[in-house]
């Protein structure tokens, strides 16, 4: 079928744009001789994840510890919780996943490094963890030198906790004003994450792996410093039009939301079948990533979405409006694609103007 016949609102990858996509980021990894390591909370697609390792990825990042497991189920088997991982509950279930996988996951503070411990102290393998190390996010990861060292302490007394190295996420380079000072801020980075890394080894901890993100340097091709084991990127897979506009290129974009016009009520505005629910209503206004409006329509140059309801998208724009007629089909660039995708069960494949795949997004909604 073509692409312009499926239902609406629908999700849809371009497959050309995609694996170009791979292709690049992998060829970046590969000349600065480390390994990549996609975070597929973008997509949230096993099968998407099974073709980032066929380009060349050694493994996969998720946020979460059913994403996790979902991924095993359909056959993954070297995987990072790029998160801290806080409860029994979900101690249990990594456990349980180590016995036939390898899993990591990430730890910024001694309460998480003893948790650990207690669930796995009878286990036949231990607990894989990698330290955050907080690089200007303002989110998680380890701050103060002191605290750092209090956490290796930590693992002196836990027996049944590797620490298997480092990982961090600059995602304050979203709002960068300039590629180069985007690029300062991924140095910084670097950086910090590489000092941490020394103190470690000095501490008796040698870091097995050094790992950093995120899409906005590395679609920049910012240098990668000495050190530096693997790269976590995600959004790079599939692309929006904040992570386009940080390159200067909408063409890199693959996925995209389908809708129709379903109202025409004044003279400007125009009225599409997919709100919050289906898009997000989040927007980027500051930066490198800056996006103007709420979603960006490729095919109408300078046309966006203006406000968002639970199931309304409001374009005002009048030349639009006389481009259109109800029942159109029109395709949308998200802000951000990663909570796009959380919204829908599946996504649809593409090729030129042919579905020639659907998709299933199976850690859909795997939040816990």
């Amino acid at each position: 079928m073509k692409f312009y016949e499926l239902d609406t609102p629908s999700l849809m990858v371009d497959h050309a744009i995609f694996m170009n996509n791979l292709k690049f980021m992998q060829d970046y990894a590969d000349r600065n001789h480390v390994a990549l390591r996609p975070h597929t909370k973008t997509h949230k697609s096993p099968e998407l994840a099974k073709i980032q390792l066929e380009t060349g990825a050694c493994g996969i990042a998720v946020a979460k510890t059913g994403e996790a497991e979902i991924m095993a189920a359909h056959g993954l088997t070297d995987i990072f919780i790029a998160n801290e991982v806080v409860g029994v509950q979900k101690l249990r279930r990594i456990r349980q996943l180590a016995e036939t996988i390898t899993i990591a996951f990430g730890v910024d503070c001694p309460e998480h490094v003893l948790a650990a411990e207690e669930v796995f102290a009878d286990a036949e393998k231990p607990a894989e963890v990698l330290i955050e190390i907080e690089v200007g996010e303002n989110r998680s990861g380890v701050i103060e030198e002191q605290d750092f060292y209090a956490l290796l302490d930590t693992f002196k007394r836990c027996p049944h906790v590797h620490l298997k190295g480092l990982f961090s996420h600059d995602g304050n380079c979203y709002s960068a004003e300039t590629v180069e000072v985007c690029t300062q801020i991924a140095i910084g980075a670097q950086e910090r994450t590489l000092h941490f890394a020394k103190l470690a080894a000095d501490y008796g901890f040698p870091c097995e792996v050094i790992s950093y993100g995120s899409t906005p340097t590395f679609m920049n091709q910012v240098p990668i410093l000495p050190g530096i084991t693997e790269l976590r990127p995600g959004t790079y897979a599939l692309m929006d039009a904040s992570q386009g506009n940080a390159i200067g290129t909408l063409e890199r974009c693959a996925a995209s939301v389908l809708a129709t016009v379903i109202s025409r009520p004044t003279v400007e505005r125009v009225i599409l079948d997919v709100g919050a629910k289906g898009m997000t209503m989040q927007s980027r206004t500051a930066g490198i990533c800056a996006t103007p409006g709420k979603g960006t329509l490729p095919d109408y140059p300078g046309v966006y979405i203006d406000h968002m309801y639970d199931e309304h998208a409001i374009i005002y724009n009048a030349a639009f409006r006389e481009q259109v007629k109800v029942g159109d089909k029109v395709r949308i660039i998200p802000v951000h694609i990663c909570p796009v995708c959380n919204l829908y069960d599946k996504m649809y494949l593409i090729e030129g103007d042919e579905v020639i795949q659907e998709i299933e997004i199976a850690c859909r909604g795997a939040l816990q």
